[in-house]
């Protein structure tokens, strides 16, 4: 008789995998790994960004340095074009040195013989009366201020009762039948002019008058 229960099957006995105690042990240092990994990473970059400050504080205070040598440079520079005489400058400063004052020599005194000779004619000696000087009787004589003056060099200013010396053309007596138109054709000098001569303001010449007769042209 067969039993009622059948029998059992042999079964195979369990065996105990290590497997899942492995899986979470190389988890658990690929953990550890990457956090090693990542601590590095991090102390690496805030070095990377310490030096980079560094080296942007260093760059500035390089260009600091760098700003205030060139200042100082220039204006050394500066001092140095102001203290040097510039090309023209030394050619004014030359040319003040060339151009110094000369002294004035004191002129020399023309002889009164010397004049008296080249403007020719007769001297006379006329006495000098108030408001004359030296421009009207020079213009009244048909002479230059000059020359009358050099003819009196030891008169400077005119007074009233100097003796002038004058020189003229010549001086003419009046003879019978000569007018003052006889006169001026004879010594070729305009009516007019030896009127001015003889401060005479008519047209009249009486006998045995001495009529001063100017040069015709100024001299």
């Amino acid at each position: 008789m067969e039993d009622d229960s059948p029998k059992k099957r042999n079964i195979r006995p369990t065996e105990k995998s290590n497997l899942p105690v492995i899986t979470l042990f190389v988890l658990v240092l690929l953990v550890l790994a990457m956090l090693y990994v990542g601590y590095e990473y991090i102390s690496d970059g805030s070095s990377n960004s310490e030096e980079l400050t560094s080296s942007v504080v260093d760059t500035t205070e390089n260009k600091t340095v760098a700003e205030s040598t060139t200042e100082e440079d220039a204006a050394e520079e500066e001092d140095i074009v102001k203290e040097t005489p510039k090309p023209a400058e030394k050619k004014e400063e030359k040319k003040e040195k060339k151009e110094e004052p000369k002294k004035e020599e004191p002129k020399k005194t023309e002889d009164p013989k010397v004049i008296a000779s080249r403007v020719g004619g007769k001297e006379i000696t006329r006495t000098v009366k108030s408001g004359e000087t030296f421009s009207s009787l020079a213009s009244r004589y048909n002479l230059t201020t000059e020359t009358l003056k050099g003819l009196n060099p030891s008169i400077t200013e005119l007074k009233s009762g100097d003796k002038l010396k004058i020189r003229v053309k010549a001086v003419h007596t009046v003879g019978p039948g000569d007018i003052l138109k006889v006169v001026s054709g004879k010594y070729d000098v305009s009516k007019e002019a030896i009127m001015k001569a003889n401060g005479k303001t008519k047209d009249m010449a009486s006998r045995g008058e001495e009529l001063v007769i100017p040069f015709p042209t100024r001299r």
